[in-house]
């Protein structure tokens, strides 16, 4: 499941591979927009959990890979892992083709143009880039929540902090004491920061290789608390996860009953 630490390094990956390199072309899927000829890239960046490639023309293309989008990298010629129906965008090379299967969302951006300016503001501050600057994010979320929203909405609200995916919602909500259908009304902002705090450290703790894992401490590391645990002991308090379908777009969440009451 791509969350802000994984598109953070598809980007640096792509940008190392990329940067400065004139491509032959950039196919997407129809359902996306027009395939484009040869240009050169600029820089891949990752904001948040949507990836930017741009190029010395002044275009931008935005993908965001939803729950099942990935990137994947093949020597030209090879034969894909997946269907070519479900490549969404193929950025050809003399050498290697790069290729996002299943994403969500593919759009041409001008670099500097409204509609890529409206995406930067419409999203927070991505949480590894740019780390936690309390005022404006307690501003932001004055902003677009009220004090009836649950955590597991806030928390997923790319427009508060970009970054946080199921996972870490889970994660952080148990590490934090909180349960998933405590609202915002419930906690200072004291707390608020706390929860965002933690995921930004959780982000950056998992830029390395190998599996994403939350548990770092003699407590026990490698894994994960509570996500993906169902009905297995809290490994704190060894009573049973719980799981279910929250929120206003409804999502797994994972929480203990005891831990976080």
């Amino acid at each position: 499941m791509p969350e802000g630490d994984t598109i953070h390094k598809v980007a640096a990956y792509l940008d190392d591979a990329l940067r400065d390199r004139r491509v032959q072309a950039v196919r997407l899927h129809p359902a996306f927009g027009p395939t484009v000829g040869a240009r050169t890239v600029a820089r891949v960046a990752s904001e948040g959990k949507h990836l930017f490639i741009s190029f010395e023309d002044g275009t931008a293309l935005r993908s965001h890979l939803g729950m099942y989008g990935a990137w994947h990298s093949y020597p030209a010629g090879a034969v894909w892992r997946k269907p070519r129906r479900q490549a969404s965008v193929v950025i050809d090379t003399a050498q290697r083709d790069f290729v996002c299967f299943n994403a969500k969302e593919v759009q041409w951006l001008r670099s500097h143009g409204f509609r890529r300016a409206d995406q930067a503001a419409r999203l927070g501050a991505d949480l590894i880039r740019d780390g936690l600057a309390a005022e404006e994010l307690l501003r932001r979320i004055d902003s677009f929540c009220d004090p009836q929203t649950l955590l597991v909405d806030l928390l997923l609200d790319q427009r508060i902090a970009a970054g946080i995916g199921n996972v870490y919602k889970s994660e952080v909500l148990f590490l934090e004491h909180w349960a998933p259908l405590r609202r915002v009304r419930d906690l200072g902002d004291d707390a608020l920061l706390a929860l965002y705090r933690r995921a930004a450290a959780l982000l950056g703790e998992n830029l390395g290789g190998g599996p994403r894992t939350t548990r770092f401490s003699a407590a026990g590391r490698g894994g994960l608390w509570v996500y993906g645990r169902a009905e297995l002991p809290c490994r704190r308090c060894a009573a049973p996860v719980r799981r279910a379908l929250l929120g206003r777009q409804p999502r797994s969440s994972y929480w203990c009953a005891r831990c976080q009451a």
